[in-house]
Order: C-alpha cells, then sequence, then structure tokens
C-alpha cells in the first residue's frame, strides 16, 4: 500500500506558510513504513528539532482505480479517519531552499498516525468537521467545506498519474494552525465528535 498527501488543500493554510494557493492538487507519497497505528507511541526523530503536526482527514481506499472520473470517485472510497502527517520543518526548509526534494521531512518512519477508520455513512454531516487536542488543549481545527479541492476531485486527480489500489490512505490536506511539536505531548484526534486517534510522543 501507499500514503497519499495531498499539500496546501486549505487556503489558510497555504498562507500562513507563506505558499501560493495551488489550481490544482499538490501531492506527495510516503512508504508504508510511515504509518503508525492502533495508538502506538509516537518517537520523536533525532534528526530534527523542529517537528510540526498536520491533522488531516484519511481517506482509505476500497476500489482500484486509474483515470477516474470525478462523478464517480466516490465509490472508490467507504471508510474515514483522522491522521498526523509529522513534517520536520527545519529538514523540508533546507530542502526547499536549494531546490531539492523534501521526502526526507514527509516520509520517515512513523510520520503517520492514522486512527481507526469508520463507514462514512455513519457521518450524517456533508461537511464534516475534525479537531486535534494536544495535552486537553484544542490546537487545530477543520472543516471539509473549506477544503480548495474535494474528496472526489482528489481521487480523479491523482488517478490520472498514479493507480489507486484497495487499501491506500489519501492525507487530503491540514487547514491552518499546525505548530511544533514535543516529547510528552498526548495527541487526541476527533473527526465529528468520535475520538479515532489517541498517542503520546517520546
Amino acid at each position: 500500500m501507499k500514503i497519499i498527501c495531498i499539500g496546501r488543500n486549505y487556503a489558510e493554510h497555504a498562507r500562513e506558510l507563506n505558499n501560493d494557493v495551488p489550481e490544482s492538487p499538490v501531492f506527495f507519497m510516503k512508504p508504508d513504513t510511515a504509518l503508525l497505528l492502533k495508538n502506538n507511541p509516537f518517537f520523536y526523530p533525532d534528526f530534527t528539532e523542529d517537528l510540526h503536526f498536520e491533522t488531516e482527514i484519511v481517506l482509505k481506499i476500497a476500489k482500484n482505480g486509474r483515470h477516474i472520473e470525478p462523478a464517480f470517485a466516490d465509490r472508490y472510497f467507504n471508510e474515514i479517519s483522522v491522521g498526523i502527517d509529522f513534517t520536520a520543518r527545519d529538514l523540508q526548509a533546507k530542502c526547499k531552499a536549494k531546490g531539492l526534494p523534501w521526502e526526507i521531512a514527509k516520509a520517515f518512519d512513523q510520520s503517520a498516525p492514522t486512527g481507526t477508520f469508520i463507514d462514512i455513512t455513519s457521518l450524517s454531516n456533508e461537511n464534516i468537521n475534525f479537531w486535534l487536542d494536544i495535552n486537553g488543549e484544542r490546537r487545530q481545527t477543520g472543516n471539509t467545506k473549506d477544503m480548495i479541492f474535494s474528496f472526489n476531485q482528489i481521487i480523479a486527480y491523482v488517478s490520472k498519474f498514479v493507480t489507486l489500489r484497495i487499501g491506500d490512505y489519501i492525507f487530503t490536506g491540514t487547514p491552518a494552525g499546525v505548530g511544533p511539536t514535543k516529547i510528552g505531548d498526548h495527541f487526541e484526534a476527533f473527526l465529528e465528535g468520535k475520538k479515532l486517534l489517541d498517542f503520546h510522543v517520546k
């Protein structure tokens, strides 16, 4: 399986990082070794001093597909969760300054903690609320109505370039409010009031 991540999909987040708002989805990938499941602890890596959290809704692909039309894209996923896209911001900045790829800042081991998946039909709202609490304090909130590109648009666009396989994950972008992580933090992430992710940083 693979993890596909969408960047700059909330305008306010793009602006907070001084990035342009994209005209088409921006995506990159993480390997399966980036997954952190079952609320296992996340171990702060020793190669960064500026690790940031980015809270995102995650889709699980349920059907193989390529060149998917937007009108049919909702047939390709039926489960949803919330996850954290950890980013070594200092490494990312160094790579960007040199015009280099920045997978080392995004794709490292355990950089994608992912919560329990639920059936998307169990959600009553079309516009989905999600949020992150750290140490009991609300740190990031989002709603899918603020996405630049919808779930269906993301799936259609990515599938032009990369075949989607059953079991692939798509991280759909983070809203504004990203921030630093420190050892000892307790992460709890929610989707429509349901806590789907709960882990500690060690």
